[in-house]
């Protein structure tokens, strides 16, 4: 499987701010592999904004269409009218690994239940309009053993199909190098073996 991800270091987070009658939402993004990166997050968001209204919240710790590492809270706001909106939002965008805070600070002026779930939800599509992404690709490891000759070709061979190589072994018997090879492409080393005339032997990683 292949998908997009955002493209922020550990840690960091993007931040934009929409402004809908004097009230302020200000949307941090972040990549969240698992649900603490999403927490850890939420935790900076409520540090350096203790006084805001609201911190609401949205976040997919897993690939799109994940059903188990996945939350929204309208932390106070009334019920339905932030977090799902902003789920929804974020499960559209067909990113994966992406948790979301909506900071508000309330303006004086009160939106109503359509008018909140609208701007937490133009909040984040907004942010998600300038977020940078990166492709993840969700690999099987192979263990495959090659003769000491036949190391460099094998590795040419991978590189040109970018399938990476995490781990060499060196054995009496030849070398075993350990690949990460796309689950979603069907395992087929057939023009390996031709090149390195038979001198292939594959080993599935459970």
């Amino acid at each position: 499987m292949r998908y997009p991800v955002p493209d922020l270091p550990p840690g960091e987070w993007q931040e934009s701010e929409l402004e809908v009658e004097r009230s302020r939402f200000i949307t941090w993004l972040c990549h969240a592999p698992t649900i603490a990166d999403f927490e850890a997050l939420l935790e900076q968001a409520r540090e350096r904004h203790p006084s805001a209204s609201h911190h609401c919240t949205a976040f997919i710790a897993g690939p799109p269409g994940e059903q188990a590492a996945i939350g929204f809270s309208d932390d106070g706001e009334p019920g339905g009218t932030a977090g799902r909106p902003m789920f929804q939002v974020l499960e559209g965008s067909g990113l994966g690994q992406a948790g979301c805070v909506v900071i508000r600070y309330f303006g004086g002026t009160k939106l109503g239940t359509g008018g909140l779930a609208r701007a937490y939800a133009q909040a984040v599509s907004q942010a998600l309009e300038v977020l940078p992404r990166r492709e993840v690709v969700e690999r099987t490891s192979l263990r495959l053993r090659v003769d000491f000759s036949g190391e460099a070709e094998a590795r040419g061979w991978l590189s040109e199909r970018r399938t990476p190589v995490e781990e060499a072994d060196y054995a009496a018997d030849g070398v075993w190098l350990t690949v990460g090879w796309p689950s979603d492409v069907e395992v087929d080393l057939s023009p390996l073996a031709s090149r390195l005339r038979g001198n292939l032997e594959i080993l599935a990683d459970d």
